[in-house]
């Protein structure tokens, strides 16, 4: 059996996330056939690399962190089963909340009120795995996520 990342970000009007998780890449699409864009990423020895759509993804390991960029947002990233963490600036910005239970992850992008709830299926992926799938897919599809202040 493949071994996958899959689930929903957003609920009822959110967006399907599917990825294939082979060795150290994963790829998938977040949304549909139509309005969707393809993930690609490769764990590296010193964080994670790649894209979704035509925007990168660059992440590195520091101090027990994952700091870096997915497209043209900071992220930050704490944590290994239950991982906190922020996407963009201070001002205009989202928490990212995730709490794994076996191979079952649910989170929260933002606020409760204007933020996306996201619940996904790991596979063998640990949670920060997870996380950083479901804030990727959140970047990519969401038009409020990837405007810069």
């Amino acid at each position: 059996m493949e071994d996958l990342i899959k689930g929903r970000l957003g609920g009822a009007d959110g967006y399907d996330i599917r990825c294939a998780i082979d060795g150290d890449k994963i790829v998938g699409r977040a949304g549909g056939k139509l309005h969707g864009k393809d993930i690609e990423l490769e764990i590296t020895e010193s964080g994670v690399q790649g894209s979704v759509g035509s925007e990168s993804v660059r992440i590195e390991l520091a101090d027990g962190e994952l700091k870096g960029n997915v497209g043209s947002q900071k992220v930050t990233l704490r944590g290994v089963d239950r991982v906190t963490g922020f996407m963009g600036e201070p001002i205009v910005g989202w928490n990212i909340v995730a709490q794994q239970q076996g191979e079952h992850l649910t989170g929260q992008l933002g606020s409760t009120v204007l933020g996306r709830t996201f619940d996904l299926q790991l596979g063998s992926a640990p949670g920060w795995v997870g996380a950083l799938v479901a804030v990727v897919a959140f970047y990519a599809l969401e038009p409020r996520a990837s405007v810069s202040a």
